[in-house]
C-alpha cells in the first residue's frame, strides 16, 4: 500500500489549495474561474497525473463558456507540491 501525502497548489492570485491526504500520483492543479451571464462568478477545478492531461481541460473551458454563455473565464494550471503533512 502506498504511502498517503498532501499535495498544495498556489495559484497565481495567491489561493493555496491543499490536496489529500491521497496516495495517488497528481502532479498539476487546474482551476477554471468563469464570469456567468448574470455577473456572478463560478469556479471549477480538478488535479490531473499528467501536465497534458491538466491542460486538455482547456478545450472543456472552451466548450462550456460557449455551451453555457460565460461572458469570461480565466484558465490555469500549476504543479503541485508534495508533502507529507497538510500545511
Amino acid at each position: 500500500m502506498a504511502k498517503k501525502h498532501y499535495l498544495t497548489a498556489t495559484l497565481s492570485d495567491g489561493y493555496v489549495k491543499t490536496i489529500g491526504p491521497t496516495a495517488i500520483a497528481f502532479t498539476h492543479y487546474w482551476r477554471i474561474v468563469a464570469e456567468l451571464a448574470n455577473g456572478k462568478t463560478e469556479v471549477f477545478w480538478g488535479h490531473a497525473k499528467s501536465l497534458r492531461e491538466a491542460r486538455s481541460k482547456q478545450q472543456a473551458a472552451v466548450e462550456a463558456a460557449a455551451m453555457r454563455g460565460w461572458r469570461s473565464y480565466a484558465f490555469e494550471v500549476v504543479e503541485l507540491v508534495r508533502a507529507d503533512r497538510a500545511h
